[in-house]
């Protein structure tokens, strides 16, 4: 198959993740890629070395001459990282799809995300495509092919530079933005969906964890867009273990990866609230029990970002 869109892959001190991701990639060998690699962090005796191996991986993207890196000097983190990566990708192209190195796609992922791309572009409610599902059939409304989520999943997405420049680190005046009566609709008009994302978006304002997709999540949210997402799991998340910044475990919802009967017919764009209840409850634990394993989780993970700080 061709692959018709630009790709952006995120990478970091995995190296050996990296090298399986390129595997991937080369059976189906995308044309024109882009990489991003953050620098080491101070005080680690690991990931000099580490960061550099991953590096030097991208000589052996031998198929294509078009590839474009971005290798960062000093660590940015995952908020300040991320988002300059997707920054220096869309100030060169106009769509694409993104990739971070533990994300190990199915050959019709990228033909999913390119005919969405254009069937939705220019869309004023279509935020994103996604590739990632946690969903069983059973919770989906229909037999369609995708549907559509509040929700951006970021295992394998795309989207279009206009889309992505709604995007802001800094979203300290949030709730000026999406007053009460306004989080209560889109977190489903759920009790614990909206304690959760209020506490997620709170947590963001306040720069406590070092992340930059809740952010997404809300410039999708306040403005009504929704993420076009597969019925079937179109990825795999080789990144589960002790080193990993967010996914140490392995979650009991993921589902075996397949490919996609392509084309696709189009669906209406109304987000599927029984699905989205599903995620809500099972992903991302909007109950009393989830909030407090949350909570744990985050606290566990508080390193806010003094660089979010350095750009206000």
């Amino acid at each position: 198959m061709t692959v018709r869109d630009p790709l952006l892959i995120i990478a970091f001190n995995r190296p050996d993740h990296f090298s399986q991701l390129i595997e991937r990639l080369r059976e189906i060998k995308p044309a024109r890629i882009y990489v991003a690699v953050d620098g080491p962090r101070v005080g680690s005796s690991t990931d000099s070395a580490a960061v550099s191996a991953t590096r030097k991986l991208v000589g052996s993207i031998e198929w294509t001459t078009d590839v474009y890196t971005l290798f960062q000097q000093s660590n940015l983190g995952c908020g300040l990282g991320v988002s300059t990566a997707l920054d220096w990708f869309f100030s060169n192209e106009e769509r694409g799809i993104i990739l971070e190195d533990d994300i190990l796609p199915r050959e019709s992922f990228f033909e999913f995300c390119s005919e969405l791309l254009d069937r939705h572009a220019g869309d004023p409610h279509v935020l994103a495509i996604s590739g990632c599902n946690f969903v069983p059939p059973e919770f989906v409304t229909g037999r369609s092919a995708y549907r559509f989520s509040r929700v951006p999943h970021i295992w394998g997405w795309a989207t279009w530079r206009d889309k992505w420049a709604l995007h802001e680190l800094d979203i300290s005046n949030w709730q000026e933005q999406m007053p009460l009566r306004k989080l209560w609709e889109v977190s489903g008009r759920s009790p614990g969906g909206l304690v959760f994302w209020r506490s997620i978006f709170n947590l963001m304002a306040a720069e406590k964890i070092d992340t930059w997709d809740m952010q997404l999540v809300f410039a999708g949210m306040a403005r009504d867009m929704y993420t076009a997402t597969s019925n079937v799991n179109l990825i795999d998340n080789i990144g589960f273990g002790e080193d990993a910044t967010h996914t140490e475990v392995q979650p009991p919802y993921l589902r075996q990866s397949q490919n996609i009967l392509m084309p696709t017919s189009p669906v209406s764009v109304k987000v599927d609230e029984k699905a989205d209840a599903w995620s809500r409850k099972v992903v991302f634990g909007a109950t009393t029990k989830g909030l407090i394993g949350q909570g744990l989780r985050y606290l566990k993970h508080k390193t806010p970002s003094p660089k979010w700080s350095e750009q206000k």
